[in-house]
């Protein structure tokens, strides 16, 4: 029995530092200028669905968006970096968790470009306009990751 016991105490170990490692590679690293409230709103949005975020103030975003990789099409006020993706925009934590979860090879990273109203962090009462999540690629090729529909 003891054996046993031993055995499961193990395995519940290993999941658990797994557990561990997985949150600390999904941190999100949030490059933003000081000033932005939209951008400290979808921060506020990450953190109300579990994610860990760490804010990093800069002057500008621009050379973070040119350093991972953000097609000038698809640039919005802030963008971030979670597992080796990069995230661009207002876009949703579902989309992100999907994303962790799917790991396509071939994806650099999601973005919605802009800053459409009713987006993550751009709540305007109950308006939201139409507005697309896109996956894009090292080379800047997108496709519809997700479509959110104007209300």
């Amino acid at each position: 029995m003891t054996r046993r016991r031993t055995f499961l105490m193990t395995g519940i170990l290993l999941l658990g530092a797994f557990g561990a490692v997985h949150a600390q590679t999904d941190e999100i690293i949030v490059f933003k200028t000081p000033s932005c409230g939209c951008c400290g709103g979808w921060v506020a949005h990450l953190r109300e669905n579990g994610f860990k975020v760490k804010v990093q103030d800069v002057e500008s975003t621009a050379d973070y968006q040119k350093k991972h990789g953000v097609p000038n099409a698809l640039r919005s006020c802030h963008t971030a970096i979670v597992a080796g993706y990069t995230i661009e925009g207002h876009v949703p934590a579902s989309e992100i968790q999907r994303l962790l979860k799917e790991r396509p090879k071939s994806a650099k990273g999601l973005a919605v470009p802009g800053m459409p109203i009713g987006s993550p962090g751009m709540a305007m009462g109950d308006r939201r306009d139409a507005y697309a999540v896109l996956l894009f690629d090292a080379a800047g090729k997108t496709t519809v990751y997700r479509q959110y529909a104007a209300r």
